[in-house]
């Protein structure tokens, strides 16, 4: 895969502060090789599970049959995008099959210090690039059920040609050797199976204790204001 992408060296200012009793957004970061169906899970966690909003990235590829502006993605032309490289409006971006991909700082972070968690949904080069940013984030790759059925899927989807199907094909064995780089592993067997596994890794990880607010819980569980002041003594040194 001819590409070549470059990432922001530093973070906007942050978005409106967070509730007292809410933790930070989680970055959630999905890659997985084309026509293996994670465009259909992302849509259908952003819709089962409330508090997390799926990212919109910019590219210069044409939109799909039903695809619209602003919802898979912002569809622009490529001065426009290199306006923004310039302007280092990107977390990362990357040509992918001759086409430019970015993701945006402003809306990524201002969701996460607002204590919503973002779904990103992003191929592999791009999934390196913002976990080097977003060191908790939580990496998570999908796998077809195999190359036959996923050669399949491509070849039916009909809406690339049959040149890109084979370069994409040429480039799937060298995305699934990145999954060593991913925090978890999901074969897309099953839909509703694979809903349900990522699901439960999403109620995992904002349950996680690193993730909590530690403020909010020792006013309201140890220093609450009820706590004598003799009691206090008691309690362990941390």
């Amino acid at each position: 895969m001819s590409s070549s992408s470059t990432t922001s060296s530093a973070a906007p200012a942050a978005g409106q502060p967070r509730p007292s009793t809410d933790r930070r957004g989680i970055l959630f970061i999905i890659s997985a090789p084309s026509g293996t169906g994670k465009t259909t899970l992302c849509k259908q966690l952003s819709a089962n599970l409330p508090g997390l909003w799926h990212s919109i990235s910019y590219t210069t590829r044409k939109p799909r049959s039903g695809e619209m502006h602003g919802r898979e993605y912002y569809f622009i032309e490529e001065a426009p995008f290199r306006e923004m490289i310039v302007r280092n409006e990107f977390v990362e971006w990357a040509q992918v099959y001759g086409h430019l991909y970015g993701t945006p700082w402003k809306s990524l972070t201002e969701k996460i210090d607002q204590g919503i968690d973002v779904l990103l949904e992003i191929d592999v080069q791009g999934a390196m690039q913002v976990k080097k940013q977003f060191e908790d984030s939580v990496p998570i790759f999908i796998l077809p059920p195999s190359m036959t059925v996923l050669r399949s899927r491509l070849q039916t989807r009909a809406s690339d040609s049959p040149e890109e199907i084979h370069r994409r094909l040429h480039e799937v064995r060298e995305e699934v050797w990145s999954y060593r780089e991913y925090a978890y592993v999901v074969r897309n067997l099953d839909l509703g199976q694979s809903l349900r596994d990522l699901e439960s890794i999403f109620r995992s990880e904002r349950l996680k204790t690193q993730r909590l607010n530690i403020k909010w819980l020792e006013n309201n569980f140890i220093f609450d204001d009820d706590l004598q002041t003799g009691d206090r003594k008691d309690l362990p040194n941390r």
